[in-house]
């Protein structure tokens, strides 16, 4: 094959002009798949960076995922519920799959997925120990860019396991950096690009440059597999799928559901097939199983055996190029999928993937109207690309597997009493934004709430869609509960599928104009009224309007595992938990209120949900009429109290996050709402004159703000301000890069609970958490998170619509400044951003003291979108590709522009 010289992996579009293009090419494919004239997402990311180690695979005695099926084990035992692969794409059912394997020459194993610590062997959990950065992609997936930094040294697996396992809680993680791996810039940068031409024609594009000083030796195989479903259920041989090298040189794939495949490349790799099957020499006892097996093309270009592999025909491909690069040396492998029975070329020039680029940047142009600076938009467009890039097809039927497939052994009994067995109506086999591929290779309910609201400024109709999805009854359980994650559906979250749903309402009907999406809102409001039955029936043990989650998602917030409290320890009524109750009854509402607009059957349910408000307000101030509540008259915060057993209500003064929740419960209603909605205005009178014991709890519903707007809270003005100057303090929650989730003042003070057999204690850590409360991720005692800012942002602007400019508070405290709430919120807003901006020393926070590689011009542009940060410096902690909630920063940034916008006189675009 020829050698290229390209164009760096870090540069955009210069060879076409966006004023050469249709600047609304990527939108007019959205517009396409939405209405069903097209099917853009035929094709995506949505093969998974980790099947291995997921509960899907999970077919043990003792429901230990990790060790069920591990890393060394997944290169040669078929999956059942999916596949993985390094940069990979697959179809929306995951039938057919193409990713990129690698070889240095060095390694002991061919590098086909990412690698990465279990929770068992990671000091702060799992943890994928890779190079690896998404860097440009747009929602139809026209576009797509991934850049993987792959070392010319042997791989040091072992010693990032022995590592792992040394270090204490106490120790920062082991990285790959750490080992020496990439000293004297001794790797490869491999960039993968995906084009589509048609819905089902994709150019793939592979670069692989030496950043090295000297000469080194590169393998690159791209792979294109079956996913496996013939082994676990008879079917007649016509139904097995199959690839075949053609006289052209071309590989023919056909398949009983995707149909036909062409595969084209140019150059002249070794063609290698083998079988996507279970190596039943190494795993089913069979030494004379005739093979080829799944880890052939491992077994042949890492080991040498031809006899691992064929030539002609088989479920999974390699094409073997072997390159020696010199030092700064680029080569280029072209490939094309295509449907049909014709092998179409390869574009040798690269005009498809020049023009997709260029759309991309109209694209994204178009929707930064209005983000001046040139490092906003870059943060912006590659949130988006992460975002878009953790798109995963999720496949998991609760029912068939806990019962085993008739052509494999018997699930162990003790599945029968184990994880998940009353879930078995779940049957998810779907495409959904997953929290971060490798770490979080599931759904999270919550997560995918906060991940809507980025996915709606890109792509309004998936966002919809998926919010739609969990609500269906193949995942909400018959009871109402929707699903929290694999490990645990059952699991409560807190309950913002309502919040998120308004939300992308709104945006979506910013963007199309008119009355909005009103059948997607009802649609999903239906639902939800099951849902917050099921709230009430089944987490208000005692019928008080005081709510109590469990786990509800913080993790290790509180001082003890708030879902199996220690012996002594009665019922723990919840501050967030109940507030966020308290949101969800605004949430619905609200809602209720829009459809109301549009037909006035709603009025009376949007009444029922501001009485059941009403109701919680009271419970938080005057628990069932006994005359204590949660909110600490003496500290003026609030915090979760516990039943003692003979011995009343014990106040845990722990200062959290759990106490600024009641600051989300906030709802402004417009004076031409009232107006258009007698019935509604009429019942809200009703209360106020025959509950007054109510209506005096809720801040401000008597007296009209600015515009005569009605405030509903449940923080009266006192309140708000008592725990706005907590949460303001830079002694206490207020960072430089947003607002922790413990107070800093329990460093110095830590919160203790002794006398109850055992001690325990709170101490602010501003990162990965010391405790091992919840397993190896337990961070909720200090660092930063970005869906909790993001709602205290929201919350402040909610609040300045209705109290106007005249309404000032200290910020910082005790800095003896005064701002708007809305100021205040410009000010958090600028704090989170910060986490990823340039400073004035030229340093990205969300870094820390781990400068990027830098040897490729721009490589400090590559950015890392992580799942929480120090609360302290701003370094990013916990999952490192957890675009998913982090990228809320899109609207952040989005947000930020419009006002600017406002605040100069200009208009949108």
């Amino acid at each position: 094959m020829s050698v290229r010289r390209l164009r760096p992996a870090w540069s955009g579009t210069r060879g076409i002009g966006v004023s050469e293009l249709d600047g609304w090419a990527e939108r007019r494919r959205i517009a396409e798949q939405a209405r069903g004239e097209r099917a853009w997402s035929l094709w995506g990311p949505y093969l998974a960076e980790r099947q291995w180690g997921t509960v899907r695979e999970d077919y043990s005695r003792d429901g230990n995922a990790w060790r069920s099926l591990t890393h060394e084990e997944a290169r040669s035992r078929a999956y059942r519920w999916g596949e993985d692969g390094l940069a990979g794409i697959c179809d929306e059912r995951g039938q057919m799959c193409l990713s990129l394997a690698l070889w240095n020459g060095r390694d002991h194993i061919l590098k086909e997925r990412l690698f990465g610590l279990t929770n068992e062997e990671g000091n702060h959990g799992e943890d994928v120990k890779e190079v690896y950065h998404y860097l440009d992609a747009t929602p139809s997936h026209a576009y797509l860019k991934f850049l993987y930094r792959y070392p010319q040294a042997a791989y040091p697996y072992d010693e990032l396991v022995r590592e792992g396992l040394r270090r204490g809680r106490d120790q920062p993680e082991y990285e790959i950096e750490d080992t020496g791996a990439f000293a004297e810039d001794r790797f490869f940068d491999v960039t993968v690009e995906y084009a589509k031409e048609e819905i089902d024609d994709i150019h793939a594009v592979i670069t692989a440059t030496n950043r090295g000083p000297e000469a080194a030796d590169l393998r690159l195989v791209p792979q294109l597999w079956f996913r496996n479903i013939w082994s676990w259920r008879e079917g007649p041989p016509e139904s097995r799928p199959r690839m075949a090298v053609q006289p052209d040189g071309s590989i023919a794939c056909e398949h009983p559901r995707l149909g036909r495949y062409r595969l084209s490349y140019d150059g002249e790799p070794e063609v290698l097939f083998c079988e996507n099957d279970t190596n039943l020499r190494l795993h089913g006892y069979q030494p004379d199983a005739p093979g080829p097996f799944k880890d052939g093309l491992h077994a042949a270009i890492v080991g040498g055996d031809e006899s691992a592999v064929r030539r002609d025909r088989g479920t999974k491909l390699g094409l073997h190029y072997a390159f020696r690069l010199e030092p700064g040396e680029t080569r280029r492998v072209n490939l094309r999928l295509s449907a049909g029975s014709r092998p179409r070329p390869v574009d040798h020039e690269g005009a498809i993937l020049l023009r997709r680029i260029a759309e991309a940047d109209a694209f994204y142009d178009a929707l930064q109207d209005g983000i001046a600076d040139a490092d906003s938009r870059a943060i912006f467009r590659q949130a988006a690309a992460g975002l878009i890039w953790s798109k995963q097809l999720y496949c998991y039927d609760v029912r068939l597997w806990l019962k085993g497939d008739p052509l494999q052994p018997a699930p162990p009994r003790e599945r029968d009493g184990g994880r998940n067995v009353h879930w078995r109506h779940f049957a998810g086999s779907d495409v959904l934004s997953m929290p971060d591929k490798w770490e979080y290779p599931w759904f999270a309910a919550w997560d995918l709430a906060f991940h809507c609201l980025p996915l709606a400024l890109l792509d309004p109709d998936f966002a919809k869609k998926q919010l739609l999805l969990l609500t269906r009854e193949w995942y909400m359980h018959p009871n109402g509960q929707l699903p929290a994650y694999e490990w645990e559906f059952g699991d409560a979250n807190p309950p913002v599928h309502a919040w998120a749903t308004y939300r992308v309402f709104e945006i979506d009907r910013d963007r199309r104009g008119g009355r909005g999406d009103l059948a997607f809102l009802e649609g999903v409001f239906h639902k939800l009224l099951i849902n917050f039955t099921w709230w009430v029936n089944r987490k208000d043990a005692d019928g008080r309007n005081v709510f109590q989650g469990g786990f509800l998602g913080l993790d290790n917030v509180g001082v003890f595992d708030r879902s199996r409290p220690p012996p002594g320890f009665g019922r723990i009524h919840q501050a967030d938990g109940t507030a966020w109750m308290a949101m969800y009854s605004l949430n619905m509402m609200r809602i209720a209120l829009e459809l109301a607009l549009h037909n006035d059957v709603y009025e009376s349910t949007a009444s029922k949900f501001f009485e059941h408000f009403l109701l919680i307000a009271e419970a938080m101030t005057d628990m069932g009429g006994e005359g204590f509540g949660l909110w600490d008259e003496e500290d003026e915060f609030y915090y979760d109290e516990v039943d003692i057993p003979g011995g009343g209500m014990l106040p845990l003064r722990v200062r959290s996050v759990v106490g600024l929740v009641p600051l989300f419960a906030v709802e402004v209603i417009e004076p031409s709402v009232l107006q258009r909605l007698p019935d509604f205005a009429r019942r809200l009178n009703w209360l106020l004159e025959n509950r007054p014991h109510l209506t005096c709890l809720v801040s401000r519903w008597d007296e009209g703000g600015v515009g005569d707007r009605k405030l509903l809270s449940l923080l009266r003005g006192h309140r708000m301000k008592a725990l706005l100057r907590r949460m303001l303090d830079e002694a206490e929650f207020l960072s430089d890069h947003g607002v922790r989730s413990l107070s800093k003042a329990h460093l110095e003070r830590p919160y203790s609970l002794n006398g109850f057999g055992d001690a325990f204690t709170v101490r602010y850590d501003p990162a990965d958490s010391t405790s091992n409360m919840f397993g190896g991720n337990s961070n909720w005692r200090g660092p930063v998170w970005m869906p909790v800012n993001y709602l205290v942002v929201e919350a402040l602007r909610r609040f300045h619509s209705y109290y106007g400019d005249d309404f000032l508070v200290e910020y910082p405290t005790g800095s003896g400044t005064f701002l708007t709430l809305n100021a205040i919120a410009d000010a958090l807003t600028d704090r989170l951003i910060s986490l990823f901006a340039k400073g004035e020393d030229g340093k990205r926070p969300a870094f820390g003291d781990r400068p990027p590689i830098a040897s490729a011009p721009g490589a400090d542009d590559a950015l890392l979108f992580h799942e929480f940060f120090d609360g302290d410096t701003g370094r990013g902690l916990g999952a490192s590709h957890q675009t998913g909630w982090t990228a809320l920063i899109l609207n952040l940034l989005h947000q930020k522009a419009r006002r600017t916008e406002v605040e100069t006189g200009e208009t949108a675009a």
